[in-house]
């Protein structure tokens, strides 16, 4: 018989270990939002939605907007983006999310998102506050994977 050598694999970059958090969403009462992060070499893939206490488990939830957006490289204020699945509802929020992302970490992301701001019943600033925090949360984890 001959001898069978196992060999021993290597992890090598990118390292596929997708990240999945949850916190809940500032002055969205009872809301709390989910993301799902994948960081590649090239590119970041971020997932973006929410629950409340009343979300059965069983339901089907649309699947929201999906954005590509990359830094533009003429102008580093600027970003470039497409959009590769709409869904009214989420659109807005999906597009501002992928360029802000794709400027602050320096590289193209796919986003997509079934966060609708109206129907959570957010004002301005209090949607705007919840962008922050999951900005500032991708950013965190991007930066500590680096």
């Amino acid at each position: 018989m001959a001898d069978t050598a196992i060999q021993e694999t290597q992890r090598v970059s990118p390292d596929l270990k997708p990240k999945e958090l949850s916190f809940p969403l500032p002055k969205a009462l009872h809301t709390t939002g989910h993301v799902h992060l994948t960081f590649l070499g090239h590119c970041a893939t971020i997932f973006l939605a929410t629950s409340t206490p009343g979300d059965s488990a069983g339901s089907i939830k649309p699947l929201g907007s999906f954005v590509y957006a990359m830094p533009d490289r003429t102008s580093p204020k600027s970003t470039i983006s497409t959009t590769i699945y709409t869904s009214p509802s989420s659109i807005e929020y999906t597009t501002r999310v992928a360029k802000i992302l794709a400027r602050r970490i320096g590289m193209p992301v796919y986003v997509g998102c079934s966060i609708d701001p109206n129907a959570l019943g957010l004002e301005v600033e209090e949607e705007m506050e919840g962008l922050r925090q999951i900005v500032n949360l991708v950013v965190e984890k991007y930066e500590a994977q680096k």
